[in-house]
């Protein structure tokens, strides 16, 4: 209770007039009365800020207390740190100097984030420089009224999450592209969701606002929707009108990543440890292994021995964005090097060693140790959860959650997010409709969360990014057993669980009608193996049109107890015969693990 007796309530920067009314079990009808009473016309779905909502509340006896956003939630400081803070924690403060800031490009994917990156580059590299450009590297820097910025020329939330997921984060500040004329798409939701997970500042390029058709205020409502409220609506995201066609609005957007830059203060040690990230690496036939690396701290030199993940290698040469020789490299600063004993992965940090002996040594101890650690998960497990929270590992539940309908998705993401158990909360990073993406599984990997699937289904892409990051993915056909799981987890309760194995998948490519059978699909086997006695998934068109037990196994006319990738056979399924050519036989069988 407040001092005046109104009881507080927790509400978001913003939320629509349901979730409100939801909030303080009122009838939305009566919440939407007592806006137009204040002025302000607004639908059930409309987004309203704090300070509105703060008004409508305290009229119905109640008082609105913010909910701090997550990256300074309680029990997550590690976490709200800057990656690039973390970085330097060890180093001298009076020795940190401001540096350039690096800033990638986010968005979806015909929004136009190559095109800008190419028309600022072409407008601003340093004067009669930008016709020496000989090569195209993974990341460059231009000159803006004197301030150096150095931008990621990968664009994509594929990239940026990839070296979230090795440890390593590359940018700094996330320019999130929206075409006007488009408005915000999935993809932009997800590139968003990647952002907030990395804890960047954010700031909107509202690009293509030459055409005809851009219809800019729709498109901050849509994002004031998603929680990115524009500055001029009185919110705290830059939204900045761009036309990358007409090269229009370039200068604002580059003077916004400057006044970013200085409120976020982004420095370096110049004299410190050397460290960095891989922004892009490949074997070029003539000079070998290349690798853009960005410099984040310290100054590499031609001479030094670098350690890159499992990869070593003394810098023989040194090369900027354009080609030039050069001898150092300055923190923010992206260069070629020559010199890798083998390709390192996009997203591997970098550091310096005294001599190649010591380089050797410590690949030998990480070779070791990353052995010992393919033995275990690399990430939480729902089973682990409330564990890890007893040691004192975590503080939250992350979650990224997929469903095959809006009307799905809403209740699942409101129950899971209204659990809690003691001091774990429940952070969904990421929500979209659709089935399960290796995009997905990377943001879960990046993240060290699970991932949830309501009535869909996880790609093979997917399967195999989850195999390979330990990744958890849960399927469910049932909302409560969902929600169940994940209370339990939290309170540690958890059952053992059912793990589905994987086997193998085949396509159909003809049916023949057997008698005394019925229908059978002649299938060819596309990966793994069929197994007779498995259970199996016909999926058309993305979605599961069948799963259920394998009756029947042959091959050439013969009952065989399994078939292997790059035969045919035919397949009979119990309580199904509706086979059409180009369905998708996944196989799969499941096993019953107990709770360590």
């Amino acid at each position: 209770m407040s001092e005046n007796g109104h009881k507080i309530i927790d509400i978001p920067e913003s939320l629509t007039v349901r979730e409100l009314a939801a909030r303080i079990e009122v009838s939305p009808i009566e919440v939407i009365k007592s806006l137009m009473a204040s002025g302000v016309m607004a639908n059930i779905n409309q987004q309203i800020d704090f300070d509105t909502a703060a008004i409508v509340m305290e009229e119905f006896g109640f008082e609105a207390k913010p909910i701090l956003p997550p990256e300074i939630e309680e029990g997550d400081e590690e976490a709200a740190i800057p990656y690039w803070r973390r970085l330097i924690e060890d180093e001298d403060p009076e020795a940190l100097t401001n540096r350039p800031p690096v800033v990638t490009m986010l968005g979806h994917v015909d929004h136009g984030k190559t095109t800008l990156l190419d028309v600022i580059r072409e407008a601003n590299v340093a004067e009669g420089e930008a016709g020496g450009i000989t090569q195209h590297i993974a990341a460059y820097q231009i000159v803006h009224d004197d301030q150096r910025i150095t931008f990621l020329d990968t664009p994509g939330h594929e990239a940026f999450t990839a070296m979230r997921a090795r440890g390593a984060q590359g940018a700094d500040i996330a320019v999130l592209v929206v075409a006007a004329d488009d408005g915000v798409m999935p993809q932009t939701r997800e590139a968003l969701a990647h952002a907030r997970a990395a804890r960047v500042p954010i700031l909107v390029a509202l690009n293509k606002m030459d055409r005809t058709s851009a219809n800019p205020d729709r498109v901050k409502q849509e994002l004031a929707d998603v929680g990115l409220m524009p500055d001029d609506w009185e919110g705290e995201t830059m939204v900045v009108p761009v036309s990358a066609k007409m090269r229009e609005g370039i200068e604002d957007l580059l003077e916004a990543i400057v006044l970013v830059s200085d409120a976020t203060e982004i420095m370096a040690n110049p004299t410190g440890q050397v460290l960095g990230t891989v922004i892009d690496a490949e074997l070029d036939r003539s000079k070998g292994v290349v690798a853009t690396l960005l410099v984040q701290n310290g100054t590499l030199r031609v001479g030094d021995v670098v350690i890159l993940g499992t990869t070593y290698g003394r810098v023989r040469a040194m090369f900027d964005f354009q080609g030039n020789a050069i001898e150092e490299a300055l923190p923010s600063t992206p260069v070629s090097v020559l010199g890798l004993s083998d390709v390192p992965m996009a997203g591997e940090l970098f550091t310096i060693t005294e001599s190649e002996r010591q380089a050797r040594a410590i690949l030998e101890e990480r070779k070791s140790r990353q052995q010992e650690e393919r033995k275990g998960p690399k990430v939480l497990s729902l089973d682990q959860v409330f564990e890890a929270f007893q040691a004192g590992k975590t503080q939250e539940l992350r979650l990224v959650i997929k469903a095959d309908v809006q009307g799905s998705l809403e209740p699942i993401t409101s129950s899971l997010e209204e659990l809690s158990a003691g001091d774990i909360q429940v952070n969904v990073l990421h929500r979209a409709t659709g089935n399960i993406s290796e995009n997905d599984v990377m943001l879960a990997a990046a993240s060290d969360g699970i991932v949830i699937g309501f009535n869909v289904v996880a790609d093979q892409a997917a399967r195999r990014a989850a195999d390979a990051e330990g990744v958890d993915i849960r399927l469910y056909d049932i909302i409560y057993r969902l929600t169940e799981d994940i209370e339990k987890a939290l309170k540690g309760m958890l059952e053992p669980e059912t793990h589905v194995i994987e086997l193998g998948r085949a396509e159909v490519r003809a049916t023949f009608r057997i008698r005394k059978v019925g229908i059978v699909a002649g299938c060819m086997v596309l990966e793994g193996e069929l197994r007779r006695n498995s259970k199996v998934r016909v999926v058309r068109e993305g979605e599961v049109v069948f799963d259920g037990p394998m009756a029947s196994l042959k091959h050439e006319q013969e009952d065989v107890r399994e078939i292997r990738e790059g035969f045919e056979c035919g397949v009979g399924l119990k309580g199904f015969d509706s086979f059409e050519i180009g369905d998708s036989l996944e196989c799969y069988t499941e096993e019953t693990k107990a709770v360590e």
